[in-house]
């Protein structure tokens, strides 16, 4: 019994687990639901911020809104060129877009209108006007959809054509022309896009306005300098920056992964209470086994070896087989429910699909904070009790 692994004492260590049977699959069931718990949080918490990150990326260097009574106002066109004379200034796109509210399902739409002479605000615009004729779409009336609108609307008996309801109340009849693909589901997933004049016969809104103006700075360190410029010249406008709008993603996220740090601390408290019951103590059966193995002539080291074998078997088989089904309900199943937690219960964010992100730091943790401590609370009571004479043990 000398050797590192003894073959004949995980044998016996299986039976021994086998005897219990019941005790011990109660002890593997919990094991396994706060692995595939603890795994799970922290699954959707990493493919969330691995979209979220992607798509501050994506976002313009200045944003810049008109604001009339605290709300959100059109601007008008002009204003572009006056921002494109400011120094430091490498582009002013002025765009036109909003949410379009769709009562069958109780959610909004977001609506972009394109120009495809216009330079874009962002690659996947950009790689829009490439894959669609805009200008066609304009002449057959027609709008490259998300593929979450698309399904929304062929719930809906929308399957080619949709009926815009203008402010005027008048109806607007567009045609689906195609489906429209963004690199992060975040992005597109509630789009449409549509030739900039429908757009606006949409939303009511004159030619010359448009809904905000997005500015490219040449020298990124100049961000904060050209918008307190631009503030200058427009004080009753909102200059947002990419820097803002970072930061107002952020506290989004850590406001609801408050809701998933309460998760894991429930989960870590329960996993410690099922340990300092392990560790209190064994109970008499236990310890009665251990006197007559002892009386048998097994070493105190060769009975803690065949604990370590029993506590290993079972934590790391509730270890695997959590990580395992953490990984099916996050990516295979999109974990229902703690998926919304995040991306809300619109009809629309039901699709979205988390992207497959493995951070093995997550996985060391979770094996951490499970497998040694279950060994640990297993193997500190069996030492107490063979370190115990044989016949007060058996008495």
């Amino acid at each position: 019994m000398k050797s590192k692994i003894n073959l004949y004492l995980i044998e016996f260590a299986i039976n021994s687990l086998l005897r219990q049977k019941f005790k011990n699959i109660f002890i593997l069931m919990v094991l396994i639901f706060l692995t595939s718990l603890l795994a799970s949080i922290f699954f959707i918490s990493n493919s969330i911020k691995h979209e979220l990150n992607s798509t501050l990326r994506t976002l313009p260097q200045i944003t810049i809104q008109k604001l009339k009574a605290g709300r959100h106002y059109d601007m008008n066109l002009s204003d572009v060129d006056e921002i494109l004379n400011i120094a430091g200034v490498s582009d002013a796109i002025p765009r036109v877009w909003g949410y379009y509210y769709f009562a069958n399902m109780g959610t909004n739409f977001s609506i972009i209108g394109i120009d495809e002479f216009e330079n874009q605000y962002k690659e996947t615009l950009v790689e829009a006007t490439k894959t669609n004729d805009f200008t066609k779409a304009l002449d057959e009336n027609s709008m490259i959809v998300g593929e979450g609108v698309k399904k929304a609307l062929e719930e809906n008996y929308y399957k080619e054509y949709f009926n815009f309801i203008k402010p005027d109340g008048t109806f607007k009849k567009v045609n689906i022309g195609g489906v429209f693909k963004a690199s992060t589901n975040l992005e597109s997933n509630d789009t449409i896009l549509l030739p900039k004049q429908i757009a606006l016969e949409i939303f009511g809104m004159e030619e010359d306005k448009i809904t905000d103006i997005v500015v490219k700075v040449a020298n990124p360190e100049e961000i904060l300098t050209v918008a307190s410029k631009i503030q200058i010249i427009f004080p009753d406008a909102r200059v947002i920056t990419n820097k803002d709008l970072e930061i107002s993603y952020q506290n989004i996220f850590d406001y609801k992964s408050g809701i998933f740090l309460a998760l894991f601390v429930v989960s870590i408290f329960t996993f410690f209470i099922i340990v300092y019951d392990k560790a209190s103590g064994m109970s008499s059966e236990e310890k009665r086994e251990i006197g007559v193995l002892k009386a048998l002539g097994w070493k105190i080291e060769d009975v803690l070896k065949e604990k370590f074998y029993e506590s290993f078997i079972i934590s790391f088989l509730g270890y695997i087989i959590g990580i395992l089904i953490a990984l099916s309900f996050v990516y295979i199943f999109n974990a229902p429910l703690l998926n919304n937690i995040f991306t809300g219960y619109s009809e629309l964010k039901t699709d979205f699909e988390l992207p497959f992100i493995i951070d093995y730091n997550t996985l060391f943790l979770i094996f951490f904070l499970t497998v040694p401590i279950y060994i640990a609370s297993t193997i500190i009571p069996s030492w107490r009790s063979a370190t115990i004479e044989t016949d007060k043990v058996l008495r």
